[in-house]
């Protein structure tokens, strides 16, 4: 891991280096470099686009009204490929190219891993997608996110299955990912508390293709309800084969299937899933004038994006409110301040969550998600 103390001799030898071709102080221009850290490839890139479009709009917007501080933003991207390993590699890299700040990263998985550099060399992350509890219970004073937990979201999923199907016979499914098992077994503890036990728990593996087993499982012990932890791809084949396989059960997740690609995936054998998500921001006031602008871009700001923007926005009014850049700083601002961002009124607690929780349950119905009044 590169260290604070060897950047800043590589940084004295590149002005050096710069002095000595003759280059004056005066010829350059003051940027501030933001980075993103996001599955740009990998069974995630879909979602790393969400990132990268939200970030990069936000700093547009930025730039266009004077920059921060009276500098120009610029974004700096790593990508992650939704590999734990890989995003360590991706915060050293953002690190040694200066970055003050971090938006990222979507998986909990790696979030989690980066976090840890990220903590270590005083750099403020911000995610926009990693609702791991664990991330933020690590005690570091740099980490927050703009989205919520997975026992808040496992919360109001346990509630509506209660509230709907109180004499279900559930299975619950997971991808033996920090995300996905961790969202799974918030919600099955959820469920317990309201007196509900599932008949069968089961694991699936990422980038599986034949869930033929697992739905066997299910079916013979007459499962109607599945509800799953765990991403669009795997959600999306999940409920494909059940009902290739004539397994009648509703089938529930969370924010990891909030992506077109998985009604790509189930075409109209989706209509009638349910997930778990935020507050749908595109429909909000707040938001208009952006989500205009990416729709004169011919893009959705679907899922993440804005909560990708959020994240730029409360860490450069963070800045402004600091009146620096230095990380310690800007942590201590965004602790303590109130943001003004296209998801509403944004604050932070002492973990570096958010304070407000807005999870509620969507339905998919011809290729959207709609909230169930």
């Amino acid at each position: 891991m590169v260290r604070m103390k060897s950047r800043v001799a590589a940084v004295a030898i590149m002005v050096a280096g710069l002095g000595a071709s003759g280059l004056t102080a005066g010829a350059a221009r003051a940027e501030i470099k933001l980075g993103l850290g996001a599955p740009l490839t990998g069974p995630n890139a879909v979602v790393g686009e969400q990132l990268r479009r939200g970030s990069e709009q936000a700093i547009k917007d930025l730039n266009a009204k004077g920059g921060v501080l009276g500098e120009q933003v610029v974004l700096i991207q790593a990508d992650d490929a939704s590999n734990p390993s890989q995003g360590v590699a991706a915060a050293n890299k953002l690190i040694t190219q200066g970055v003050v700040a971090v938006i990222g990263h979507y998986n909990s998985a790696v979030s989690i891993a980066a976090a840890k550099v990220y903590s270590e060399e005083g750099v403020v992350q911000i995610s926009p997608g990693s609702t791991n509890p664990q991330l933020t219970e690590m005690g570091s004073h740099t980490t927050f996110r703009t989205c919520g937990r997975d026992d808040q979201q496992g919360e109001v999923a346990a509630q509506y299955i209660a509230k709907n199907f109180p004499k279900a016979r559930i299975g619950i499914l997971q991808d033996q990912t920090t995300y996905g098992r961790g969202l799974a077994d918030a919600t099955r503890a959820a469920l317990a508390k309201l007196g509900l036990k599932e008949v069968v728990y089961e694991a699936v593996t990422v980038g599986d293709r034949d869930m033929s087993s697992v739905i066997t499982r299910m079916k013979d012990a007459q499962v109607d309800f599945v509800y799953f932890g765990g991403l669009h791809t795997e959600a999306g084949l999940l409920v494909r084969q059940m009902a290739e396989k004539g397994l009648k059960a509703k089938f529930m997740a969370g924010d990891g299937i909030v992506s077109n690609e998985f009604w790509n995936i189930t075409g109209a054998m989706g209509n009638g899933v349910l997930n778990t998500f935020g507050a749908d921001y595109r429909q909000q006031p707040v938001a208009a004038e952006v989500v205009k602008s990416f729709r004169a871009q011919n893009y959705e700001p679907e899922a993440y994006t804005l909560y990708s923007y959020a994240a730029v926005q409360a860490w450069a009014q963070a800045v402004t409110t600091a009146k620096s850049t230095d990380p310690a700083k800007v942590a201590d601002a965004l602790h303590k301040g109130s943001f003004q961002t296209v998801i509403g009124p944004l604050s932070f607690n002492a973990k570096g969550d958010r304070t407000t929780a807005d999870y509620t349950v969507y339905q998919w119905r011809d290729g959207s998600y709609t909230e169930v009044k």
